[in-house]
Order: structure tokens, then C-alpha cells, then sequence
């Protein structure tokens, strides 16, 4: 009974820490919160390391891994800024470049980790919005709206999608066939909302040139890259394994004579695998004690479960709501709303997704804030919306 009360203390404190970004008055991220709640289980013997070992999901731990190698590479390669530059030199008035940032964000951050794409694209836009003498704030707003409805899309877009395909064995083409629409509706919908909260980028005066971006350039490492990255979405379209495709795409890009594979390690975020190898140990912990059966009502319908996931992301985060979910989940379309919910809450408020804080803290270093009353009046708007479209076609 000591021990059951005392597992259910950990337990209750790891997903404190999960909610808080950390744990008061200790030196904790969300990585080392749920690396210590695990190390905890096990001495109070809620599991074993055997059992703790099993609990890990292999598949989404290496497919995480290969998509992050895969974005070293191009970034190291200058594909991001390339990509950026292409796309928003056809805007030629506010609107344009409002809606070419949505589209192509959103596109790059389905096809790329999200927060690799708020990690690169948010210096680009303020540099490009300043050289225009244009106001950042609606541009970075579309940056962060953008970055987590278009990672909808696809298994690769954000990590919780990765755990949903990985958990579920959803197809890649499957998986886009039946988001495609809702994702690309979210992102008209806040170009829509922009234009109506900030009135000057409905302006269509032609814009002056725009500024040269920086970044550098490496074509044979661009080459090697986009060609792994197609190989890659075709193998997935075409039904092969995600994970064993994601890995066999980073042992060839690892494969090179042009960089240390140092550089691409200094680039995967280590603190995120930790993240999610904790949590399936903290989950299987919450299993093991029956703690999960309280969520059996949120699961009974489609949208239960869809609210469920979408409060559950916002109080400890979307990738432990995905796994406290994960059971109560039994066809592909739950999945797809489990996915949804998880990625679209993420919209709703400035710390609701590690890639708002990105592009925050991006703009502050920059001297720039975005304040939570105003990311507020557009993100509140923008996920009621976006997840009644989600339910309603799905």
C-alpha cells in the first residue's frame, strides 16, 4: 500500500513538472522531470528495468532519429534558406508574403519536424519583414499557426504524429489522404483571421525588394540530401516501414566524406529522445498501477476523445497526452483525432507548443515580444475552428 501511494506521488509530481515546464525550485527540464519520475518507479519497484525496457518503443524512438538526421543534413546543407528565399520572392504585396509564409511553412514543417522549422524560419522572417519595413508580429504569428497546422499533414510532422504512426501502424499515404484537407483549411482559415486582426497586411501596395537572406549554401551536400529526402517519401508512400526507412535514410547520409558526424549529433535534439523514452516508462508505470482506466469515459466517443486530447495537451504537454490516450484508441480514425487534437491544441495559447516559444523567444532575442493577450485573441479563434473542421470531416 506504502509503495502504491508513493508510486502515485511520483507519478503525480512527473506530470506536475510535465505541465509546469519543470519542477519549482529544481534545476529539471521536462527531459530530466520524466527521467527521474522513471528512475523513481523502479526503485520504488512499480517495474523492473526489464519491464521499463519493453515499455520503450523502439520504432518511434529510431524513426525520431532518422528524421532529425535527416534535417541536419539539409540544414548544414543551407535547403531551409534556400527553400524560404524561392518561396517568399514571389510575394510581391503583404498579402502575398502572408500567405506564401503560411503555405510554405506549413508545407516544410509536414514534410520536417516542426520545430526544426521554427528553429530556422523564424530569424528568416524577421530579417525579412524589417529589410520591408513591415510590422513582424502578424508574420510571426503566421510562422507559429502555421508550423503546428501544417505538421498535421503527415506522420513526420511533429512528434506526436511520429508516436501516433508508430503506435497505430497508420500508412503514410493513409495518414495524409485523410488530414490533407483539414490541414490545408487550418492554414487558409489563419491567413483568413490575420487579415482581419492586423488590417495592413491586407494591403496590396507592391512590396520593395526584398532583402538577401543569409545562409550558406553547399550543393553536393543538397544534392545527397534531396535526393535521400524523395527516396524517402516515395519508400513511405509506397507502404515501407517508417522506422526502418528513416534509419536506413540516416545511415546514408552518415555515410560522407563532407561532414563529421559529429555535426550531425551536435543536431539531434538528445533531450527529446529522453523525453519520449521516459514517457514510456512513466506510462507503462501509470498502466501498471490502473491509473489509466479513469480515462476509459474520454474514449467512449469520438468526441471525447477528441477534447480529451486537446486538454490533455495543454495541461502536460501533447506527446504524454498521445501516450495516456493511446489506450482507449481502436480504429484508424480515432487515431486521426487523437493526432489532431493533440497537434491542433498546440494553437491555443503562446506556451501550448514548443514552437511558439521558439519563434517568442526567437523574436525577443531580437528585441521583439509577442505578448500572450495577442497571441491569444488569434490562436483562441483559430483552434475552435480548426478542431470543429478536424471532427467534422473526419
Amino acid at each position: 500500500m506504502a509503495q502504491e501511494a508513493l508510486s502515485l506521488l511520483v507519478l503525480s509530481l512527473t506530470y506536475l513538472g510535465l505541465a509546469l515546464g519543470g519542477l519549482p525550485g529544481y534545476r529539471m527540464n521536462r527531459a530530466g522531470v520524466v527521467l527521474v519520475g522513471a528512475s523513481f518507479l523502479l526503485l520504488l519497484g512499480t517495474l523492473d528495468l526489464e519491464a521499463a525496457w519493453q515499455a520503450l518503443d523502439a520504432k518511434t524512438l529510431v524513426f525520431l532519429f532518422g528524421v532529425m538526421v535527416l534535417n541536419a543534413h539539409l540544414a548544414y546543407a543551407g535547403f531551409f534558406g534556400l527553400a524560404a528565399e524561392r518561396l517568399l520572392g514571389l510575394a510581391r504585396t503583404p498579402l502575398a508574403l502572408l500567405v506564401l509564409l503560411t503555405l510554405g511553412a506549413g508545407g516544410l514543417s509536414a514534410l520536417f519536424l516542426n520545430d526544426t522549422m521554427a528553429l530556422l524560419l523564424t530569424p528568416l522572417v524577421l530579417a525579412l519583414t524589417r529589410g520591408l519595413g513591415l510590422n513582424p508580429v502578424p508574420y510571426l504569428l503566421a510562422l507559429m499557426g502555421a508550423v503546428n497546422t501544417g505538421s498535421l499533414l503527415t506522420p513526420t510532422g511533429n512528434p506526436q504524429n511520429i508516436l501516433v504512426a508508430s503506435l497505430s501502424g497508420l500508412a503514410y499515404l493513409d495518414f495524409v489522404r485523410a488530414l490533407w484537407l483539414p490541414a490545408l483549411l487550418g492554414l487558409l482559415l489563419q491567413v483568413a483571421l490575420l487579415a482581419f486582426l492586423y488590417p495592413e497586411v491586407r494591403s496590396r501596395k507592391p512590396l520593395p525588394p526584398l532583402p538577401p537572406l543569409r545562409y550558406r549554401l553547399h550543393r553536393p551536400l543538397l544534392r545527397k540530401g534531396l535526393g535521400v529526402a524523395v527516396g524517402l517519401l516515395l519508400a513511405f508512400l509506397l507502404g515501407y516501414p517508417l522506422a526502418q526507412g528513416a534509419l536506413v535514410g540516416a545511415g546514408l547520409l552518415l555515410f560522407t566524406r563532407r561532414l563529421r558526424s559529429e555535426r550531425y549529433f551536435l543536431r539531434v535534439d538528445w533531450e527529446l529522445l529522453v523525453l519520449f523514452g521516459g514517457l514510456f516508462v512513466v506510462t507503462e508505470g501509470v498502466r501498471r498501477l490502473g491509473l489509466a482506466e479513469a480515462l476509459l469515459p474520454l474514449g467512449e466517443s469520438p468526441l471525447g476523445l477528441l477534447l480529451a486530447a486537446t486538454l490533455l495537451s495543454l495541461l502536460i504537454s501533447n506527446v504524454p497526452a498521445v501516450l495516456l490516450l493511446a489506450p482507449l484508441v481502436n480504429d484508424p480514425r480515432d487515431w486521426l483525432l487523437l493526432a489532431g487534437g493533440s497537434t491542433l491544441a498546440g494553437n491555443l495559447t503562446l506556451l501550448a507548443s514548443v514552437a511558439n516559444l521558439i519563434v517568442a523567444e526567437g523574436a525577443r532575442k531580437e528585441g521583439l515580444g509577442v505578448g500572450l493577450g495577442e497571441h491569444l485573441r488569434f490562436g483562441l479563434p483559430l483552434t475552435l475552428l480548426t478542431l470543429a473542421l478536424l471532427y467534422g470531416l473526419l
